[in-house]
Parts: C-alpha cells; sequence; structure tokens
C-alpha cells in the first residue's frame, strides 16, 4: 500500500502540544493533546484546530489511546481503559490493567490495548471487558495501535516503527521504519484510492531563546512540538521488505587542499567513492566540484577519481563531487524460518575471501574475541538469530563513547566503550569468526530534519554500519551502535535489517578514500593535506515504489 495525502505532507495542529491519540470518525481527523487534555478535529488540509471538549479538557489530561466506536471515545488514563460518551463526556471505567494503559483499539466487539511493561497486546470483549486472548507486542517501546478489518496497524515509540499485524493471529504482516523519531500515535484516514496512514510524532525541540531582559539574552531552552505526517509504504513482498517515505537529497562531498607541510607531490591519483546504488538508494546524477574527474567502477562500486600531474606545496583548490539521490527507508521482516529454507546454499567463494577473514586488523586470533565469539551465540545455528545474538552481546558489553583513535576489536572490548568504528570492529570479528560474512558500509547520515527542505545541513560526525550476508537472500544492513539505547536492553531492531532514509550508503566493503602519487611520504595522512566538507540538502519528499 502507498498513501498519499490530499493536503500537506506534515500536518501541526494549532494549538497542540504532544498528540497521545489519532482516530478517524466519518471523516474527521480527532486527536488528543495529553498536555492539555484536549480533544481536537484537525482539518489535515490547513492545520486548523477545533476543541471538542472545552469544559471537560482537565479530564482527559495524561491520557493515551484513542478510539471512536459507537458515539463513544475509548482512552487509556494511567492502568484504566474509560469509555466517554461523545455528547455529555461522562466517563464509563471499563478495565484496569496491572500497568500503564499505552494505547486503545476499538473494532468489531472486541477492545485492543496495548501495554509495554507487560509486553503485550490485550483483547478484550467489549460488553463484558472479559480478556479473549494476548499478543505479544513487536517492538520494545510505548506502543499505540489501530485496528482494521483485518489488522492491527501498531506504532512503536522506540522502534521508530509501524508493524502490521493480523488482527485474529497476531502474526506480523510487515513492519516498516517511519520518517521522524517517537510516533505516538497512528490513524487511517478514508481516502480513494487507499486510506491514508496518519502517524502523530512528539519531541523537544531545543533552540536559543532571545530574552531582552537577560545580561546574557541567547539562551538554550526547550519547546514542545508535535505534528502529524502521512507515512507512505511499499511493499516488495517477494524479498520480504518494505521502503518508505524517502527523500531528494543533494549530497556533496568536497575536498579543500589545505597542506600542513611543504610538500610536492607528482603524479597524483586521488579516489573518492560515490553513493551506491541500493534497492533504497537511488543515484539521479553526480557531477564534479572544483576539479574534473572520471568515474571508475569496481565490483559495483563506482569512485570519483581526481588526477594531478603535481601537486605543489602548500597549493589550495577544491576537488569533490555532489549528487542528486533518491533516500528511502529500508526495513526487511525476513524471519529465522524464511531464511532456514536456504540452508544448504552456501558463501560465495569470493565473499569467503573478502568478508570471512581478518584483513581489517580485528584481532580475530586473540583468545578475548576468540571466546567472545563462541559465548556470544552459544548452540544457534540459524543465521538470523546469531546475528542478533552477536550484536546483543556486544550491545551488552559495550557502551558509547568517542575515542580519539580506532583500537582493535580486543581492546575494544575489554575496555567497555566504543565508537562506531569501534562497535562495527567488535561486530564483524565475532560475526566472521562465526561464518557469517560481514562489510563495513556507511560514512555519513543525513541530520535527520526531513522538514527543513533547501537548507545547507551538516553532519557533525561520519558513520559507519555494517551489511551482513545471507545465502540465497543477500546483504542485509545492520547498524553498529545505534541501537544500544538501553542498559542491558531489551534493545530495539529498528535497524537490525533495516536503514532509515538518513543513512546515506558511499561505499560497500571498499576504502572510502584514497591518493597513491610516485613520491607519497612514509605515514602519510590525508587529513595533513586536505579538510572535508559535507553537506546535505533535502530538496523534497517522494512516495516510494519497489
Amino acid at each position: 500500500m502507498v498513501s498519499v495525502p490530499f493536503g500537506p505532507s506534515v500536518i501541526r495542529p494549532i494549538g497542540a502540544y504532544a498528540l497521545s491519540g489519532l482516530a478517524v470518525e466519518d471523516d474527521r481527523l480527532l486527536a488528543v493533546d495529553l498536555i492539555r487534555g484536549y480533544l481536537l478535529q484537525i482539518d489535515p488540509t490547513n492545520d486548523h484546530t477545533t476543541i471538542l471538549n472545552p469544559q471537560h479538557a482537565k479530564d482527559w489530561i495524561n491520557t493515551a489511546g484513542l478510539a471512536i466506536s459507537l458515539g463513544e471515545a475509548w482512552l487509556g488514563k494511567r492502568r484504566w481503559v474509560i469509555r466517554y460518551d461523545l455528547q455529555t463526556f461522562e466517563p464509563t471505567p471499563f478495565v484496569e490493567l496491572p500497568y500503564d494503559v499505552d494505547g486503545v483499539a476499538v473494532w468489531d466487539g472486541l477492545v485492543y490495548v496495548t501495554c509495554q511493561k507487560s509486553g503485550y497486546i490485550h483483547v478484550f470483549d467489549s460488553k463484558t471487558a472479559k480478556l479473549l486472548t494476548k499478543f505479544s507486542q513487536p517492538g520494545v517501546g510505548v506502543a499505540n495501535l489501530v485496528a482494521t478489518e483485518d489488522a492491527l496497524w501498531i506504532c512503536d515509540r522506540e522502534e521508530q516503527t509501524v508493524f502490521c499485524l493480523d488482527r485474529t493471529t497476531g502474526e506480523l504482516r510487515w513492519s516498516a521504519l517511519t520518517p521522524y523519531k517517537s510516533p505516538t500515535a497512528i490513524a487511517l484516514y478514508p481516502a480513494d484510492p487507499e486510506p491514508i496512514c496518519y502517524v502523530a510524532y512528539v519531541e523537544e525541540e531545543p533552540y536559543v531563546r532571545d530574552d531582552p531582559n537577560a545580561r546574557f539574552p541567547y539562551q538554550l531552552t526547550f519547546r514542545d512540538r508535535t505534528w502529524i505526517h502521512a507515512l507512505q509504504v511499499a511493499h516488495n513482498w517477494q524479498d520480504h521488505y518494505t521502503l518508505s517515505n524517502g527523500y531528494l537529497v543533494e549530497l556533496s562531498y568536497v575536498e579543500e587542499l589545505q597542506p600542513l607541510d611543504a610538500l610536492t607531490l607528482n603524479q597524483v591519483e586521488w579516489r573518492i567513492a560515490l553513493p551506491s546504488e541500493t534497492v533504497r538508494q537511488r543515484v539521479r546524477k553526480v557531477e564534479p566540484i572544483g576539479h574534473p574527474f572520471t568515474i571508475e567502477e569496481v565490483d559495483g562500486q563506482k569512485f570519483a577519481v581526481f588526477k594531478f600531474d603535481q601537486l605543489q606545496p602548500y597549493q589550495n583548490g577544491l576537488l569533490g563531487w555532489k549528487a542528486l539521490v533518491e533516500l528511502y527507508s529500508f526495513k526487511s521482516y525476513l524471519t529465522p524460518d524464511d531464511v532456514e529454507i536456504h540452508t544448504r546454499k552456501r558463501i560465495p567463494k569470493v565473499l569467503k575471501e573478502q568478508y570471512l577473514v581478518d584483513n581489517d586488523e580485528l584481532a580475530m586470533d586473540t583468545p578475548t574475541i576468540q571466546n567472545a565469539a563462541k559465548e556470544a551465540v552459544g548452540t544457534e545455528t540459524n543465521i538470523l538469530r546469531k546475528m542478533l545474538k552477536i550484536r546483543n552481546y556486544v550491545y551488552d558489553r559495550l557502551s558509547y563513547g568517542i575515542q580519539p583513535k580506532i583500537d582493535t576489536p580486543d581492546i575494544a572490548l575489554d575496555r567497555g566503550i566504543a565508537s562506531c568504528g569501534e562497535y562495527v570492529g567488535v561486530l564483524l570479528a565475532l560475526a566472521r569468526l562465526n561464518g557469517i560474512a560481514c562489510r563495513t558500509v556507511g560514512r555519513y547520515k543525513c541530520p535527520p530534519h526531513p522538514d527543513r527542505r533547501n537548507l545547507p545541513l551538516e553532519p557533525d560526525f561520519n558513520h559507519v554500519w555494517l551489511e551482513f550476508y545471507v545465502p540465497g537472500v543477500g546483504w542485509l544492513p545492520m547498524e553498529s551502535n545505534v541501537d544500544d539505547v538501553i542498559d542491558r536492553g531489551p534493545y530495539p531492531t529498528r535497524f537490525f535489517m533495516g536503514l532509515a532514509w538518513y543513512h546515506a550508503e558511499l561505499g560497500k566493503g571498499v576504502r572510502f578514500e584514497k591518493m597513491t602519487a610516485e613520491n607519497l611520504p612514509e605515514n602519510f595522512a590525508l587529513g595533513d593535506l586536505a579538510l572535508n566538507h559535507i553537506r546535505f540538502t533535502i530538496i523534497d519528499e517522494l512516495s516510494p515504489k519497489v
């Protein structure tokens, strides 16, 4: 399904602070603001809002979820599910759960309730309040949901994901990453030919406040931001993945020659990887900046190749490329059972020679890494479960921290603190020792602000993650450290076999940038010769297609 909005793709309701519930009644889009307690009617075409419960808003403060059925609103408030008559706004307690309620949905005499602390979606009879069954929640965060004739659509705040489950069995059908973080509510708005999937988001936005009465008038503070956005999804059922909201991005990578020492280099060849072509990343065009280049392709990866007869002492200049790229969010919903049918397939010999060996100072021969490789997977044989166990093992033992240099995996594992590059090193080493071909990918992430169009955005750091190979399936992505957000877990799986739209793939298993010359000194570093400049400009939002 691809949901296409008929109004603005981003709706910013006037007078709303933190939306915790969305629902549709006929053709009305309704929402609940947990801070003010407002029940809002929202016009999706122009952001206009109407408060429907002006005399009863206090009763609705700190409520969660929203479902409309037969003239009643169903909400969660602390551990209770409560029904409100939409004419009188009189409350009727429905059922109490052991823990706080996060979301409520109603369909055909059934009430579905999400509860993070229990880990289940509870299913009640709407007349008797009897618990009929319960399903495991697919994510680890606070979840809200909406029910349809045959499905449950669930948005998980921590997972940054919408899950679609079979309404009868709770079985996962598919999942898709949301373009923004922290989705808090979800609703399906009637439209032709397909309903629009609206998702609400909440965040605290840092900003610089100008206080003219203060001695130092510019102060860093925070403000509430909430909005609604149309999630768009395209499915590749055969290969078990979804693409969701994409963005047309202009990406540039430029080196500014700023030599630290007097240096003459002859017959210089400077190679910089170009954006890769993948199922979620499509390159429309590439052009040079500052100096012409030729394009060479090695094992499917394209490079911009710059050549100079000579670089003279303290010579200045610019060289680089600018690319127009389509970036989409990707999420695979392969299961361990799905890959079991490929158990007899082997890793191609060329991949074994490249990605099952220690060719990047991975310390795979050290006792620390060899023991960790055994401990991480135990007796598991399924490749997806093995990779997830390796990831969780590393997350249990490492915390993120920027280091002055990248140490080998044995040192990083013993220290217990690692940068993203060191996370990747440990993951590569443990996976390869367990027979899973892995490679480094990545390089940069676009600052994740898709509403900031036509403005130059510059990332603060570079970033790497990895891909692992599943015979019969191909390469699947996995983030290095980003999901290590909860001490000792449970850890989100949003970026296990998934990447958000803002991940820019600039080289797969290859060195991103390399320079050769006839007289290149020993211990030469590109950082002694040039400064790099990375810029992203988000131009437009795109509907995904597969």
